[in-house]
């Protein structure tokens, strides 16, 4: 069997290394403004961390140790002078010079013996380098307490005849002012964190404001905007702002274009209507007459879709007066709304006319259909949804989304039939110019629903 190639290993690795990077992907902060603390704040924690292990490991340490040690071999230097000259009873020589000369406070304890030991601090680097020193230098049994008083240390060394107790204060034994060099370096860290966040906070600004211009000007609202921030995000809103001139300017040729065409066609249609009405009416006359007027209809609904409403400005309009428009219309053409119900506030910004031919639309193809239409209207967050039930026929699931392509037909299906084909395509035209959808669904009434969800 021949051995695995180097080829062949490489995908595991690299598998593993694009799963990890997805999973840091998912937990990671999806906003530019949290993004860019993480870029600035992850090399502050990590240069300040590894400056504090430096400092700990470094310069706190061997501070500590050093006197530490100073203060174990004064301890070493009063047990040598005590064993060494007897002749001072009392021992009143030895502690006068400690106290003078060492600042350590000495007890000679007769016949007394070593307290039972403690347990040792969970991190205090005072304790570990006495207790090391004490070791290295002295190695008797010894006994010290190095946090039950905040300023002092006790050391007790078992002598012959009893036990030597020594009191110094613990800055002697310990870098008691290397804290400050770590709250320095802390409160810093904390003044230039703030400093970035407000410079990023004014750089982020201008891109947000961006982002909300176009969102807005995709669902035909108006906003003052003036690029401002970097250069970068400047010239960005500036090709922003000249995108917008092309496509207002797209949208007049058009819109200038199809106004001509239909006032020529219209012309034409008013002619043939003219000349019929001077005819005799006859049965031929009358046919003739109803071919013209579906030839309008359908010239309407062909030019309404290619013009759309986009041109139309948004505006604040009281959502439960336009249901009850809706529903009178559809109630003129012969439909039946049982209910109109409105959760939520009343007030939404959209574009007042186009939001009512979409909801006309897709009431009167239900009510085309179906006897009986409620319809719902509810606020969810910043959105807002309409939904138009029906107790028609229904359209299977499978064939949803074919009703929405301009001049469709299907067969069993109930999309716009007598109609142009366009009834629905108009209406989820409108809904995604305002930045929503429409999508259909089982209704509860038996038949169909219709639901609109565009931003309120």
């Amino acid at each position: 069997m021949a051995a695995p190639t180097l080829a062949g290993t490489l995908p595991v690795p690299r598998r593993a290394w694009r799963r990890l990077g997805r999973v840091i992907g998912d937990r990671l902060p999806k906003g530019l403004y949290a993004r860019s603390l993480i870029i600035i704040i992850a090399p502050m924690v990590l240069l300040q961390s590894v400056i504090a292990y430096t400092f700990m490991e470094r310069h706190w340490q061997l501070v500590t140790r050093r006197l530490s040690a100073a203060v174990t071999a004064d301890v070493a230097a009063l047990i040598d002078i005590y064993e060494s000259y007897p002749q001072d009873k009392g021992s009143e020589t030895l502690e006068r010079i400690a106290s003078e000369r060492l600042n350590l406070d000495v007890d000679i304890l007769e016949g007394a013996r070593l307290p039972v030991p403690g347990p040792r601090p969970f991190f205090s680097l005072l304790d570990e380098a006495l207790s090391d020193e004490i070791r290295r230098q002295i190695a008797r049994p010894f006994w010290i307490d190095t946090v039950g008083r905040s300023n002092l240390i006790e050391i007790r060394i078992e002598i012959p005849g009893g036990v030597m107790r020594v009191i110094a204060r613990r800055s002697q034994a310990y870098a008691s002012n290397s804290h400050i060099f770590l709250l320095w370096m802390g409160g810093s860290s904390l003044v230039l964190l703030g400093v970035a966040i407000l410079f990023l906070r004014n750089q982020i600004r201008p891109i947000l404001r961006l982002a909300d211009v176009a969102e807005s000007f995709g669902k035909g609202r108006e906003l003052d905007f003036r690029p401002r921030g970097a250069r970068e995000v400047r010239k960005a809103g500036h090709a922003f702002i000249e995108m917008k001139r092309r496509i207002e300017r797209a949208m007049e040729q058009r819109t200038t274009m199809l106004n001509g065409v239909s006032h020529d066609l219209r012309t034409i249609i008013t002619r043939f209507r003219l000349s019929l009405v001077l005819l005799p009416q006859t049965p031929e006359i009358e046919d003739l007459q109803r071919d013209v007027d579906e030839m309008s209809r359908m010239l309407e609904a062909y030019l309404a879709f290619a013009k759309g409403d986009s041109g139309e400005p948004a505006s604040a309009i009281d959502l439960r007066a336009l249901l009850e428009d809706v529903r009178t219309d559809v109630e003129r053409l012969g439909g039946h709304v049982s209910e109109v119900t409105l959760e939520g506030q009343s007030t939404v910004t959209v574009r007042p006319d186009a939001f009512r031919r979409c909801l006309f639309n897709l009431a009167a193809n239900a009510a085309r259909y179906g006897d009986t239409i409620a319809i719902t209207a509810r606020q969810e967050a910043r959105w807002l949804a309409v939904s138009i039930d029906d107790d028609g026929p229904g359209i299977p699931p499978e064939q949803r989304e074919e009703v929405f392509k301009p001049f469709v037909r299907l067969d069993d299906a109930r999309q716009d039939a007598g109609g142009s084909g366009l009834g629905l395509a108009i209406a989820l035209d409108i809904a995604r110019a305002h930045g929503g959808d429409v999508a259909l669904y089982d209704s509860p009434l038996g038949g169909l629903r219709a639901t609109v969800r565009v931003p309120a």
